[in-house]
């Protein structure tokens, strides 16, 4: 089992950045693969990116060109830099773990709390 820790979430206008961090701590967990998710109120979770063990990286059509994924697996720490953020970004964020890739969706075994992000227009 994993442990997962999210950070860097806040409040910021429209067009401005953030860049959220989830320190992963467990056996192996650089070999898992890892995504982030977002679930506004009323809404359902959804995926936002997500990547492997080696880099390969996917994202959700929304968040595209916006959104970097990316993980330090010295750190064991995946990050998610946004940008251009818009309203409807607004969501609590979630990063989340598993052995088996199940890209965008959400299967994943191991989840973080989540750290919320708003963005103001």
């Amino acid at each position: 089992q994993v442990q997962l820790m999210e950070s860097g979430g806040g409040s910021v206008q429209s067009g401005g950045s953030l860049r959220l961090s989830c320190a992963a701590s467990g056996y192996g967990v650089s070999s898992y693969y890892m995504g982030w998710f977002r679930q506004a109120p009323g809404k359902e979770r959804e995926g936002v990116a997500a990547i492997g063990a080696y880099g390969q990286t996917v994202y959700a059509n929304s968040v595209k060109g916006r959104f970097t994924i990316s993980r330090d697996n010295a750190k064991n720490t995946l990050y998610l830099q946004m940008t251009s953020l818009k309203s409807e970004d607004t969501a609590m964020y979630y990063c989340a773990a598993d052995r088996v890739n199940y890209l965008l969706h959400p299967s994943y075994n191991s989840w973080g709390q989540g750290t919320q992000v708003t963005v103001s227009s």
